[in-house]
């Protein structure tokens, strides 16, 4: 019999397996993706290393398809490309944080998306020491911001009387809309933050950028 033109698994297939049922609300063990591609669990274990390397893969997997490459422009338009991108990626995938946030990058094409941040960065001019905080930064952003464009449309409800909350929320944008204004806010604060920092000079509080 011959050989089949592509292998029935491979380390590739099985994230992008785990990712698909992810997307698709359903669940996404091992023995889940097992079934979703006709072998049995224990065939897995040739590939991957239990449930933690499946998430790795899928880290992989997801990040690929939401890749932002340099092309060579400024350091602030290109965190703003990586935050738009990835505020994206967590709000189409927004049941993935809790589990990926726990485990420890490995995955070669994630730890290759971060060099290249950090390269963009340092060749920016912020220092060394100050590099790894500053992608911190950025991640938290780039999640808490994900998450927010994936909550419901009414993210307050108060039942009893407020002083000023309700108020607010009467005439407040919803949805989508009210998302988009937030990361707006959120983005230029924190890029016009960073960039007073590179010169040594306050930021003006509460002023969005005008990149924007």
């Amino acid at each position: 019999m011959p050989r089949p033109s592509s292998p029935l698994l491979s380390p590739e297939i099985i994230g992008s397996a785990g990712l698909a049922l992810a997307r698709a609300g359903e669940p996404f063990g091992v023995n889940a993706i097992a079934r979703e591609l006709g072998v049995r669990p224990s065939s897995l274990y040739n590939h991957v290393d239990g449930m933690d390397g499946i998430l790795e893969l899928m880290r992989g997997e997801l990040v690929e398809g939401y890749r932002v490459e340099w092309h060579g422009e400024p350091w602030d338009e290109f965190v703003l490309a990586v935050l738009c991108t990835q505020r994206r990626m967590y709000a189409d995938h927004p049941q993935l944080v809790p589990l990926l946030v726990g485990k420890t990058i490995t995955h070669p094409a994630v730890i290759a998306a971060y060099d290249d941040l950090a390269s963009v960065l340092v060749d920016g001019g912020f220092p060394d020491d100050e590099v790894l905080s500053v992608i911190a930064v950025i991640d938290a952003f780039a999640i808490g911001f994900g998450l927010d464009l994936a909550s419901p449309d009414e993210v307050w409800q108060p039942e009893g009387g407020t002083r000023t909350l309700g108020r607010l929320i009467d005439g407040a944008e919803r949805g989508s809309a009210r998302s988009d204004r937030t990361f707006e806010l959120g983005v230029g604060l924190l890029l016009d933050s960073l960039r007073a920092r590179l010169v040594g000079t306050p930021p003006v509080t509460g002023q969005a950028s005008s990149r924007f």
